[in-house]
């Protein structure tokens, strides 16, 4: 994708695929303001798409023998209802929790599935659109390679946790357990181990978050590096050695890929499960 008037330097290239449209540019390392249309537009619209599709599989769900799609989505539910009833012992709160972790695994897959895409066909669309329109040309499609979304999640588990705490233990027990545990009940702990507490609730959400970032931006890059192999070709024995590792490169990397995203949409449903039912647990 040209970001000029003549074709873009290695760097260029990179750098303008690494840019998120924006209302505004970023000041300084935390800036509250900025909003990332792109990654927005792409978590909603796939966040729909996956209500819609389990709505459509519960609307045509029989009781015979059931076809490719009901099985495929009976089979996510009871792996997913499995992993609920093992680390969160409240039957009443799996009714909310096991449908949360359902929704999370398969949003976060289409999240992370986005980056199976080749690099330039949508940005490249939006290049010839989006100024046409009087917006900037920037455009990146993997939602969970935008730290504003994995952060966003994760906080977001942060409060169902919170929540349950309240309603698990009672505010007066809650508060109880944040000032006697993990030390014990002296007075002179409560410091300690609110500040312990404390840590712990900021230390699982950033890591929650920046686990899912740190993967799925690393594997966008990846795949940023490779689009270049195959830019650089030409008739010359370098030219057709690059776009031959292109190739290969590109198809190895894209079938490990669909392991990693596979697997990191598990680990990030996983952790919201272990965090949701440590919040019903008593120090």
């Amino acid at each position: 994708m040209a970001v000029s008037g003549s074709a873009p330097t290695p760097g260029e290239y990179v750098q303008h695929h690494l840019v998120h449209l924006q209302n505004k540019s970023q000041v300084g390392p935390v800036d509250f303001g900025v909003v990332n249309y792109d990654s927005l537009f792409f978590s909603i619209a796939l966040g729909v798409l996956v209500c819609w599709v389990l709505w459509l599989a519960a609307r045509k769900a029989t009781a015979g023998v059931p076809g490719r799609f009901q099985a495929a989505v009976e089979f996510l539910v009871e792996m997913v209802d499995s992993q609920a009833k093992g680390i969160v012992h409240n039957a009443a709160s799996r009714k909310f929790v096991g449908p949360l972790a359902l929704t999370v695994f398969l949003w976060v897959f289409m999240m992370n599935a986005m980056d199976l895409l080749p690099v330039d066909l949508i940005p490249q669309i939006w290049h010839a659109a989006g100024p046409a329109i009087g917006m900037k040309d920037y455009m990146r499609v993997v939602p969970t390679a935008d730290l504003s979304i994995t952060m966003g999640l994760s906080v977001t588990v942060l409060l169902i946790c919170l929540y349950y705490n309240v309603k698990i233990k009672g505010l007066g027990g809650w508060v109880h357990e944040l000032f006697t545990a993990p030390f014990g009940s002296h007075f002179l702990l409560w410091p300690v181990n609110f500040a312990m507490q404390i840590i712990e609730f900021v230390a699982k959400t950033v890591s929650h978050g920046m686990r899912l970032f740190g993967n799925l931006y690393a594997g966008e890059l990846i795949f940023i590096l490779i689009a270049l192999m195959g830019g650089a070709w030409s008739l010359s024995a370098t030219g057709i050695g690059l776009m031959v590792g292109h190739i290969v490169a590109g198809t190895v990397w894209a079938i490990f890929h669909i392991l990693i995203i596979t697997l990191q949409a598990f680990v990030f449903m996983m952790l919201t499960l272990v965090y949701v039912g440590q919040a019903h647990d008593s120090h």
